[in-house]
């Protein structure tokens, strides 16, 4: 248990008529690390809320002037931050559904097993972190316009705002680095609108994109007549941008025949059209991105050398979303708003345990991965926040890696021959059984928080771990310490 008190220091407004009980619980919560405060009515505890802003309620469930039900629903009008734990004597599902809807965060059994709660106390505790968390990025993230059109506060963006900031005077060629859907043409056209070229215009071609043997002219240029369906002269991109910035994006694509090309036009700012005999002077800045290596395609000679040093006067690394912080909520909140602003649905941001499965993933597609994924959770959205159920499987399941070889996953052929909700139905069921009935351990088995469990068992009907009729998780109530007057008849 020590590691765990370490982590588990929260404040805990405790709230129980029965002084016994209301001191041996804040008792014990003291011994695990938390600050606790007492009290023994729904006023006080309302007072102590808006006064004190405590991390977590933790409420009996039966109060002699109101229910713990109604505490958590007047708490949750006034502050929808502060998540509630409900105390109860009756273990049904009942009890544990009616609890969840009217809001609360979790529940316990009487008597109290002090490792579980301690357990759910924790999630409480970083639910409610997590929500500031998003809550004050977002409205940070609102508040501050984004730099150059780009969002981003951790120090990696700062710094890499500030060097575009540094470069806005100058007309050196830039080299943008980084890996695929970092946001590269963003921060070329942060450097296009920060400069003096800024009423320019901005031209990006995909070097990868245009087959070989159209780039030179897509590039360059032609007059008419200077191949089969020439019929038109035609102005080339290079001489289009003129006056402002070009980006060569993915250019590490080039082909070998054309580098040799594009060099002298860079060197001498001088353009040939294909088919004509009259050079074309060029008034225009050169960005280049990447997400190869070309240092490494120079030594394979994949890449001209001199070209690659011609680009690469100054070179601008893009930061990959896994070393980003926090800037994947500020991300999210912000690729939710305009998801929302343009469907009209009313999904407002993510729960606390679908953030923290956002922050756990490492993004290997970055940002455009990030967009996409919110984008299909967005879409799946039942409620008005983003769930870990409504996450991409790869995302919700990154720190779970043990599910996918777990015995409660169902056979391939029954999977094909159901429906997806039978499938889920069922792969709730096998988890219950695996777990013997303990909805704790099965939510673990699931990758989903405890609520939740619980909101998928009240949509399917499962009234027990087999399916077949109401009961007490007897497990789930299994008792480590039980104080005298907790049992079961409060």
């Amino acid at each position: 248990m020590a590691d765990r008190v370490l982590k588990l220091r929260g404040r805990v407004l405790v709230v129980d008529d029965d002084q016994f009980i209301r001191e041996f619980v804040s008792r014990s919560l003291g011994a695990l690390g938390h600050s606790v405060a007492a009290c023994a009515d729904i006023d006080d505890a309302l007072e102590l809320v808006a006064r004190d802003d405590p991390e977590v309620l933790l409420t009996d469930l039966r109060l002699e002037r109101a229910s713990g039900l109604e505490l958590c629903a007047r708490v949750l009008e006034r502050n929808a931050r502060v998540p509630v734990v409900v105390m109860t004597g009756y273990g049904d599902m009942e009890t544990a559904i009616a609890a969840i809807r009217a809001g609360a965060f979790d529940f316990v059994n009487k008597p109290i097993d002090f490792e579980e709660l301690d357990a759910i106390l924790q999630r409480a505790i970083e639910h409610r972190r997590l929500l500031e968390d998003v809550h004050r990025l977002s409205e940070r993230g609102a508040e501050e316009p984004p730099s150059f059109g780009m969002i981003g506060q951790s120090p990696a963006m700062q710094q890499l705002f500030a060097l575009i900031h540094r470069l806005r005077d100058s007309d050196a060629t830039v080299l943008i680095a980084g890996e695929s859907g970092t946001g590269k043409e963003l921060a070329a056209q942060a450097l296009h609108q920060s400069s003096a070229r800024a009423s320019g215009p901005f031209v990006a071609v995909n070097c990868a994109a245009v087959p070989a043997h159209l780039l030179e002219s897509e590039l360059f240029g032609h007059v008419r007549g200077a191949f089969t369906d020439a019929k038109h002269a035609r102005e080339g991109l290079l001489a289009r941008a003129n006056k402002g910035t070009i980006l060569l994006d993915e250019i590490g694509e080039l082909p070998i025949e054309m580098q040799p090309k594009l060099l002298r036009a860079l060197q001498e700012r001088r353009v040939r059209p294909v088919g004509s005999n009259v050079e074309v002077a060029l008034d225009v800045r050169v960005l280049a991105a990447t997400n190869r290596d070309l240092e490494a395609m120079v030594s394979e000679q994949r890449f001209r050398e001199d070209l690659y040093y011609r680009i690469n006067v100054i070179e601008l690394r893009v930061p990959p979303l896994r070393v980003r912080g926090n800037d994947v909520l500020v991300l999210a909140q912000h690729f939710i708003d305009k998801i929302r602003a343009r469907d009209g649905k009313p999904v407002r941001g993510l729960s606390p345990s679908a953030a923290a499965c956002i922050m756990r993933y490492s993004w290997p597609g970055n940002v455009r991965e990030l967009e996409n994924s919110i984008e299909r959770a967005f879409a799946l959205a039942r409620y008005d926040e983003i769930d870990v159920e409504d996450l991409p499987e790869r995302v919700s399941s990154w720190n779970n890696r043990r599910v996918a070889a777990s015995p409660i996953m169902l056979e391939s052929t029954e999977a094909e021959s159901s429906t997806l909700e039978d499938v889920e139905r069922r792969h709730i069921e096998k988890a219950l059984e695996s777990a013997a009935g303990n909805k704790t351990h099965a939510a673990a088995l699931l990758g989903i928080s405890r609520r939740s469990l619980y909101r998928k068992l009240d949509r399917f009907g499962i009234r027990s771990a087999n399916g077949r009729g109401a009961s007490p998780d007897e497990d789930d109530a299994a008792p480590l310490a039980e104080p005298t007057g907790a049992g079961g008849g409060r």
